[in-house]
């Protein structure tokens, strides 16, 4: 074991003394409040939630991998082709995808409780290894040696969390308080649940999105929210050093108010983003829906226009079995949908050809630009 340096070991949670939600807290705690419950009335009311819940899912995903470095764009992502080997940044986002899948499958349908072997899964789907990519770290695996962030090496890392032995008595503490039933707020208990996973960074790798996934996990297992239709990514991105200097507040100062305000904040600016790209959606498809049936597409190009909302990358025999029909039929659907204007060619030349459901993906893609690399 390395010698002459200093590790942190967080404190258990809730701290002692109790948050106060004083001043702007109170307030803030209603509003956050609000916009997850004018979420769920909006989920409550769409004709098929999944496919808004399949759209934030892919675009987390890049989201949560774009903060950890990866240069994909949406584009890249949805056009990966079943059973295809994508390149190593597409990849993992496509691990995240899975990930996110697999845990919320285990959450809501097989009714699995939140728990350190939850976790585990889903970051054994998280880091699984990718061709082209960084040889993955002990996927499913809580870690067995000292790891830090920042810096070259633990004496002059920005940070280091607690070491093996300590770090498993901190995990105890945090898999307790997943399930403590106390007077903390949900939104507020999940604001510490984030910090203290991040804090103890059990993982060799892959602790940030974990803690990610966690937010959005703890939430619909709570039934906070009723669809997993929000994710703090897009916002934790476009304020990325706030929140790694609000966290580190904590670990310094004890200042638990600063961060939990961030924190909901960017459930109140998250939410609000998540009501209007969904009505954005629903107008351009009702609008959409019009012109395919004013046109010659007729139900067909309204099944498809169904699947370009789960899919919107496709080829003609990607439509074909999507339709369940035949590849000239699928053909002439795909041709009427570009006559329209609703579908765009991306690739060059006439075999193989892609198109794009590209008004939808500009509305879905706000905020997805990959951060530059300094």
């Amino acid at each position: 074991m390395p010698s002459g340096y200093k590790a942190f070991i967080p404190a258990s949670i809730p701290p002692s003394p109790p948050i106060t939600l004083d001043g702007d807290l109170g307030p803030l705690l209603s509003r956050a409040d609000q916009a997850l419950g004018a979420i769920n009335t909006v989920a409550s009311v769409l004709p098929n939630p999944q496919l808004f819940v399949a759209m934030y899912v892919q675009k987390e995903a890049l989201l949560s991998s774009q903060i950890e470095g990866t240069q994909s764009s949406l584009v890249d992502v949805l056009g990966v082709e079943e059973g295809s080997e994508p390149i190593a940044d597409v990849a993992e986002v496509v691990n995240y995808v899975r990930a996110l899948e697999h845990g919320l499958a285990r959450l809501q349908r097989d009714h699995f409780p939140m728990s350190l072997r939850l976790l585990r899964e889903i970051h054994g789907i998280l880091m699984q290894p990718v061709r082209g990519g960084k040889p993955a770290l002990t996927p499913g695996e809580f870690r067995t040696s000292q790891n830090w962030i920042g810096g070259s090496n633990l004496t002059n890392a920005r940070f280091v969390p607690p070491p093996p032995h300590e770090m498993n008595e901190s995990l105890h503490e945090f898999e307790t308080y997943l399930h403590a039933d106390d007077a903390v707020p949900a939104l507020v208990r999940c604001a510490l649940l984030h910090y203290q996973l991040e804090t103890i960074h059990p993982f060799n790798d892959g602790n940030g999105r974990l803690g990610r996934l966690l937010i959005t996990f703890y939430l619909v297992w709570r039934g906070v929210l009723h669809e997993p239709m929000l994710y703090l990514s897009a916002y934790l991105k476009a304020h990325q050093q706030e929140y790694y200097d609000r966290l580190q507040q904590v670990r310094t100062d004890g200042n638990y108010e600063a961060w939990v305000r961030f924190f909901l904040e960017g459930i109140v600016t998250v939410s609000e983003q998540v009501i209007a790209t969904t009505r954005a959606i629903q107008q351009l498809e009702r609008r959409d829906i019009d012109r395919v049936l004013e046109g010659k597409a007729g139900h067909a190009g309204v099944l498809l226009l169904r699947h370009l909302m789960r899919q919107p990358v496709v080829g003609v025999r990607d439509a074909e079995k999507a339709l369940r029909t035949s590849y000239s039929t699928a053909n002439a659907v795909v041709k009427e949908m570009e006559r329209i204007g609703i579908l765009k060619q991306i690739s060059k030349g006439r075999r193989h050809r892609k198109f794009i459901y590209s008004e939808y993906v500009t509305i879905l893609a706000e905020g997805t630009e990959p951060i530059p690399r300094g």
